[in-house]
């Protein structure tokens, strides 16, 4: 089956005017979505906020849906990005995940909880709400974890004889496990002590078999390289 992208918007912004008056409505809408959830959140409420009238969202966006397509697509770029620029490539292909994780916790929490929650509970009812479009996104959300876990089979250290997409959800499910219980019960979490746990659990199952022996086989060659020096 083809998924479909998000519906373009109803018109493109001309010039600076329109332009910043499609950020405001995004910006609104981002705290409307994340105050209300996808259901009770209504454009009449992010006109209001904005002091306009429900037509001019409407002269951006065809709908509620296509502006929460386009709330959260804005919130994942920013991810991506925030991953993309600092992203440890030199670095081994765990401390690159442990980054990867890191940035997600950070981000998603540091946004606050809303947000968050709408994501997740849209997550778990495959987009219906939002459309084939939540899909794609969703995509797009997961392809740097998706093309750091390919570069790792390149390179021998992440396992090849398993799916990398079930090698995502082995990553991105603890993950939203945490998330959920900071949404459900509001307890605040140490965002970097979690990632490297999380990390520690999921590397073995996610490198190479042969990878902690060839580890082991360096160790012992320096450590041979420091006797025959002494």
């Amino acid at each position: 089956m083809t998924t479909t992208a998000a519906p373009p918007q109803r018109r493109s912004p001309a010039g600076p005017k329109a332009e910043q008056r499609v950020r405001d409505i995004l910006r609104v809408g981002r705290e409307v979505f994340a105050e209300r959830g996808y259901e009770r959140a209504t454009t009449t409420e992010v006109a209001q906020r904005l002091s306009v009238s429900e037509a001019t969202v409407f002269t951006y966006f065809r709908s509620k849906r296509e502006l929460c397509v386009r709330v959260i697509q804005d919130w994942y770029d920013e991810i991506i990005a925030a991953i993309e620029a600092g992203l440890p490539r030199e670095a081994s292909v765990r401390e690159q995940l442990e980054f990867v994780v890191l940035t997600h916790l950070r981000l998603f929490l540091i946004q606050g909880t809303g947000l968050c929650a709408l994501v997740l509970s849209e997550g778990r009812t495959k987009g219906q709400d939002l459309g084939e479009g939540f899909v794609e996104l969703q995509r797009r959300y997961t392809a740097p974890l998706m093309e750091l876990l390919a570069r790792g089979q390149d390179a021998g250290e992440v396992r090849r004889d398993i799916p990398l997409r079930l090698l995502r959800s082995l990553v991105f499910g603890p993950m939203e496990h945490m998330l959920w219980e900071v949404v459900i019960t509001g307890r605040q979490i140490d965002v970097e002590a979690s990632a490297r746990d999380l990390v520690a659990l999921l590397w073995p199952a996610l490198q190479a078999p042969d990878q902690e022996l060839q580890r082991l086989r360096r160790l012992r060659g320096q450590l041979q390289d420091l006797l025959a020096q002494a």
